[in-house]
């Protein structure tokens, strides 16, 4: 076997990247991981509600042993209205062992998942930005690095949203707008105990926001809060064909859900640590069903669209996770075997498709259709809290019953019973 030439070739030190090389170095194979920043993580602004069970596959005991911040035990969903707002508290203690989810920083989780790559046995390259593929043919051999080359029997493409390198060499066609959304988030610092206190939270506890309406004034899109063990990262995502039908900026946006008055004692008194923005995926599953593999070639994680929003969780690193095990699976049998072909690459879709990972983005493949509904980012929030402003408001005049207060509130609403009945339904199939 020639020495020059890895056994596998990932492009990417996120968290499908590292997974991937992780998985195949302890499988003997000898791996490459490159990462574009200085080191993984450094180019990172995300984080998040990481749902990581997933993960106890690859790492055992990974929510006590990974640089995570908080266990996810209670999740709020919240209609915000410009002066009011209505939302269901879940917390539930059954989510705190086993862990269900965790909060995590990017820039701390990312470095210590490139660190169990090397103790496994991959060779991780920091600060190399790959230009494009090596083809020989119709198969994929490796990677360009300005006048270098990586060869390598399998390249496994975790490079991101944009995945600039499948479109440069025409695998991938670039996302329309409507497929896409802007992400902004500060992280303010806040201490330990105030955390704890403002929140409701005992000691590793934490909590996820998912916000709609007013959070993005009316855009399609929402807010996002989570907590992290003496920080806070709050903002919002906004689809990128609403917003660039808009007269707003995506900082405005942000800026306006910060000032919310439904937010001030939340954030009063924290500090601003971190602010950016990237991109990231609002329909997954449209972008999950084109092409994810050529002979000698996978692509997982967000480049290939592994991302799910159904309105009440977004889903992503679980499924970058998933897909990245699918991928090393494929790829060890690739290797055991000799073969390369696009038969073999394509043993990926169907590992994919036996997971939750390809499940998951089946039946919810109809969930950005319905958070289409304009409705939804204003009109449903204000119906409800006329409902409770009409039930709550006892200003000595006669009560209704429930039906009936509902029905008046409706009557005075721009939504008509059908187009509630229409959201409903498709709340319904898309949920």
């Amino acid at each position: 076997m020639d020495e020059d030439i890895f056994d596998a070739v990932v492009v990417g030190g996120g968290v499908a990247g590292c997974v991937a090389a992780y998985r195949l170095a302890s499988a003997g194979h000898s791996v490459v991981l490159v990462e574009r920043g200085s080191e993984p993580g450094a180019k990172n602004l995300s984080g998040g509600v990481f749902y990581c069970r997933v993960m106890e596959e690859v790492f055992p005991d990974f929510a006590r042993v990974a640089p995570v911040e908080r266990r996810i035990t209670r999740n709020y969903v919240q209609f915000l209205n410009a002066t009011s707002s209505v939302g269901i508290d879940y917390w539930d203690d059954r989510f705190a062992d086993p862990v269900n989810a965790v909060s995590v920083l990017r820039g701390r989780l990312d470095p210590w998942l490139s660190e169990q790559c090397e103790q496994a046995g991959a060779f991780v390259m920091p600060g190399v930005r790959v230009d494009g593929l090596i083809f020989e043919g119709e198969q994929v051999v490796g990677v360009r690095a300005g006048e270098d080359e990586l060869r390598a029997r399998v390249v496994i493409l975790a490079d991101g949203v944009n995945s600039f390198i499948a479109r440069d060499a025409g695998i991938r066609r670039k996302p329309p707008a409507g497929h896409l959304a802007v992400g902004v988030k500060s992280v303010l610092g806040l201490p330990r105990q105030a955390i704890e206190e403002r929140f409701h939270l005992r000691g590793d506890e934490g909590v996820a926001y998912a916000v709609v309406g007013d959070a993005t004034q009316g855009l399609a899109g929402g807010g996002f809060l989570y907590t992290n063990t003496e920080s806070i990262s709050i903002g919002v995502v906004v689809r990128l064909d609403d917003l660039a039908a808009s007269r707003l900026s995506s900082s405005q946006i942000h800026d306006h859900f910060l000032n919310h008055p439904a937010y001030a004692g939340l954030l009063d008194g924290a500090e601003p640590i971190e602010y950016g923005c990237h991109l990231t995926i609002e329909n997954g599953p449209a972008l999950v069903r084109e092409e994810l593999t050529r002979p000698g070639l996978m692509i997982i994680g967000d480049a290939a669209g592994f991302t799910l929003n159904t309105g009440l969780t977004i889903r992503g690193m679980d499924l970058a996770a998933g897909s990245a095990l699918a991928a090393a699976t494929a790829a060890d049998a690739a290797l055991a075997a000799g073969d390369f072909s696009g038969a073999a690459m394509a043993r990926y879709r169907a590992e994919l498709d036996a997971t939750f990972v390809g499940r998951d983005m089946r039946t919810y493949e109809r969930a950005p259709k319905f958070l289409e509904n304009p409705e939804m980012y204003r009109q449903v929030g204000e119906l409800a809290a006329d409902v409770l402003h009409r039930i709550f408001d006892l200003d000595t005049t006669p009560r209704a019953h429930l039906i009936t207060t509902a029905r008046r509130a409706l009557k005075a609403s721009p939504l008509s019973m059908r187009a509630l009945a229409r959201l409903g339904v498709g709340g319904t199939r898309g949920l």
